[in-house]
């Protein structure tokens, strides 16, 4: 049995961010990551020379954002890109409608005008909601209060349906009300030309983590923890919600009934990114984003123009909820026919077959089980941080989901991990010294 003072499970952002601070305040740190690679759910890929984000992509609003800090500290270059918030304005976005033809400067605005009027509406709706509202029981009441026509609300209908899948991965019908509560960009959003799992690998810079060290059992007492041939005062556990709820990892005694209960009411979603690069751009150049409305929407409805990261033309889109589930299994080939016949009807026949595809598969990964977690009806945004509360003064859990301002995103992640590593020491250390 090797001993530590602090055990941590997983090379993640909110791991890698407890183990700096730990180190950095004088304790013996082991991380125990599962994979072959530190970063989790923040992953790119480099295949033939190219650099893709398969996993987080975005800072959404750099504006007063400690991992903002993190990467400017640690010179990381960015491009400004923000539509990552599914907004309806704010960059150019080429809106088509039901018959395929862009809508007018005007028409647009039209659009954007009512889904800017709901949101407004919706706010009070969401703040009076019954426990058990869905994100779908609000909506329509912030709907039904416009009076509109019967097609100008089911073409804002259809808007608020997508935002829940591409922001949360899950059907409008199975999010909490209060499950887009987060839903706020401060500031410009960027990505990172160079990868954002430049972030992690720094992070991780003089750590001992483990790799490839599968844990699969946690065993504490008031007295300490042992977990895979190591032995410490603490640990922190900073597994993904869907790792958390499987048999395959196991926390012995369990969990109190407080955290299992928000536990229970959290699920990881079912959301994939689909990235298509094209021997030459085929669509608007003077956009960030292309939006189809209508019934042909129902799968692919929003591209996102990566070309300015490497100046190869490139569209990135979604599988969101009930998609990811319908083409899970698939061959990228075959989802890329599905999602250019889309861009077909769009452009036309001069739209190229793309020339690499990437999909990616959250779902199936044993060490994830799905891309971030959600709100279930009946859960509180305070179960994020009920689910952090210390155990024993033991075990600490940490990740994008115990952290209720901004869950599901790096920034949760990060600051979860800060609060562990307070938890740890019993008093407060600066986020910053993580990095600096």
């Amino acid at each position: 049995m090797e001993h530590v003072d602090t055990i941590v499970i997983g090379a993640g952002i909110a791991g890698l961010t407890a183990a700096r601070l730990l180190v950095g305040a004088g304790r013996r740190v082991v991380v125990l990551e599962a994979r072959d690679r530190v970063g989790g759910r923040v992953h790119t890929d480099r295949s033939d020379g190219r650099v893709t984000d398969l996993g987080a992509s975005w800072i959404h609003g750099v504006e007063d954002s400690r991992v903002a800090d993190a990467v400017t500290a640690l010179g990381m270059p960015v491009i400004e890109f923000t539509v990552g918030g599914y907004q309806p304005d704010g960059r150019p976005i080429a809106y088509f409608g039901a018959d395929g033809r862009r809508l007018d400067a005007d028409a647009t605005a039209r659009f954007v005008a009512d889904v800017r009027t709901v949101d407004a509406a919706l706010g009070p709706v969401v703040a009076g909601s019954a426990p058990d509202a869905t994100y779908r029981d609000v909506t329509e009441v912030a709907l039904a209060a416009q009076g509109w026509p019967d097609g100008r609300t089911a073409r804002v209908r259809e808007y608020l349906e997508h935002r829940s899948e591409e922001q949360y991965g899950v059907r409008i019908e199975d999010l909490a009300a209060h499950g887009l509560d987060d839903d706020v960009v401060a500031g410009d959003e960027v990505v990172f030309p160079d990868g954002y799992d430049r972030l992690a690998s720094s992070l991780a810079e003089g750590l001992d983590v483990r790799l490839g060290h599968v844990v699969r059992r946690v065993t504490w007492s008031p007295d300490g923890v042992t977990v895979a041939g190591f032995a410490a005062d603490q640990v922190v556990v900073t597994v993904p919600v869907g790792v958390l709820q499987s048999d395959d990892f196991v926390i012995e005694p369990p969990l109190p009934d407080r955290q299992r209960a928000a536990l229970g009411r959290l699920r990881m979603n079912a959301f994939e990114k689909v990235v298509l690069r094209f021997p030459h751009r085929f669509w608007d150049a003077d956009v960030h984003a292309v939006r189809q409305l209508g019934p042909e929407g129902a799968w692919w409805h929003s591209w996102y123009d990566l070309t300015r990261l490497d100046g190869v033309p490139a569209l990135l889109t979604f599988a969101a909820g009930p998609v990811a589930r319908a083409i899970r299994g698939w061959a990228p080939h075959r989802v890329a026919e599905s999602v250019t016949a889309q861009l077909r009807r769009l452009y036309g026949p001069e739209a190229p077959d793309p020339t690499d595809v990437i999909v990616t598969a959250w779902q199936d990964d044993p060490f994830a089980r799905g891309s971030y977690a959600y709100m279930t009806p009946g859960s509180t945004t305070r179960d994020h941080d009920d689910l952090a509360e210390p155990v024993g003064g033991v075990l600490h859990l940490a990740g994008e989901a115990t952290w209720t301002d901004d869950p599901a995103t790096v920034t949760a992640a990060m600051h979860s991990g800060h609060r562990a590593a307070c938890a740890v020491l019993g008093r407060a250390v600066p986020i910053e010294s993580a990095w600096s």
